[in-house]
């Protein structure tokens, strides 16, 4: 049986990174999966629901909360990390799978995510293997997906928090409130980033000239 194995949220700057990997017969992939960044929120969602409920197909889906990300490990790390879960929770002996590739070296990153599952895989990796197999494209909906929800939940606890990149000016805005108004940043918010060192000197320098 075939792997695809994808993450979702590697760059946003609030919450959390997502890997979701489907083992299915390339049948069982319903039609119009693609790349997760070209569909639409509600075609996403309707693609999710679809896969879930076929018997075919299985999924699974790991999570790399903040916490973590602002640890020691690099993100290369963690994208493996997320991968080699999400992937050990379907995987068989004797499977074969196609990642989407976390670093500048794909077999490298195809290595080191085998050698995290406890399963005997013939895995690769490459890089925008969401864009060419439907295994992958399915597992890019699939994270992509259970990282929507999860900023969707952070709105419903913090209000307007945007898309959480930090390009994202309704991001940018949402910390700089936070920031002015609790004095420290939100626990959602990746201390790590640059853009969480930029609202905080922001912030400090508006109280000085305050004075």
């Amino acid at each position: 049986m075939r792997i695809g194995a994808d993450e979702a949220g590697k760059g946003p700057v609030l919450g959390s990174m997502f890997a979701a990997a489907v083992r299915a017969p390339p049948e069982a992939i319903p039609d119009g999966v693609d790349d997760s960044k070209r569909l639409s929120p509600a075609r996403r969602e309707a693609l999710a629901a679809d896969l879930r409920e076929d018997d075919r197909v299985e999924v699974g889906v790991a999570e790399i909360p903040v916490h973590r990300i602002d640890g020691d490990e690099d993100m290369n790390t963690l994208t493996v990390v997320a991968q080699a879960d999400a992937v050990a929770a379907v995987a068989r002996d004797g499977d074969g799978g196609v990642l989407d590739a976390g670093d500048t070296s794909a077999a490298r990153f195809a290595r080191r995510v085998a050698e995290r599952v406890p399963a005997d895989l013939d895995l690769w990796a490459e890089h925008r293997a969401d864009e060419s197999y439907l295994l992958v494209s399915a597992a890019s909906v699939l994270a992509k997906v259970a990282r929507d929800a999860h900023v969707a939940d952070l709105a419903g606890t913090y209000g307007e928090v945007g898309s959480g990149y930090p390009s994202d000016p309704a991001t940018r805005a949402f910390l700089r409130r936070y920031v002015e108004t609790h004095g420290d940043l939100p626990d959602c918010a990746r201390r790590s980033w640059s853009t969480c060192d930029d609202v905080l000197a922001a912030a400090e320098q508006s109280a000085l000239d305050s004075f």
